[in-house]
């Protein structure tokens, strides 16, 4: 279970120097999630990154408390400014079903 650990911080390391190194304007992490992607398609999976994977998507759910708590410590201010926070929800909302539906459709021709 650790090598998967190792190996899934490894990427990430390895996609976060390529972006530093090469000046490339896109995250780190996200470079390391394509050299991972890469790699698992030359090597048709990975069970120690498999057994890994399973175990943290168990506990994933942990993740969520520090927003909870988040929401939780600044409900005032989340009253005061609901509407503005609803608005900005539903319009990022529109925008990315309407920007898939476009992209979908270009991709599709």
């Amino acid at each position: 279970m650790l090598e998967g650990l190792i190996k899934l911080l490894a990427f990430q390391l390895a996609g976060e120097a390529l972006v530093f190194l090469l000046g490339l304007p896109i995250p780190g992490a996200v470079v390391g999630m394509a050299l991972l992607f890469i790699w698992l398609v030359a090597r048709n999976g990975d069970t120690a990154l498999d057994t890994f994977t399973t175990a943290f998507l168990r506990h994933l759910s942990l993740l969520f408390i520090p927003a909870a708590v988040g929401i939780v410590a600044h409900l005032d201010r989340i009253a005061e400014e609901w509407l503005a926070i609803a608005v900005a929800l539903l319009a990022s909302t529109v925008v990315a079903i309407v920007s898939t539906a476009a992209t979908l459709r270009l991709f599709k021709r």
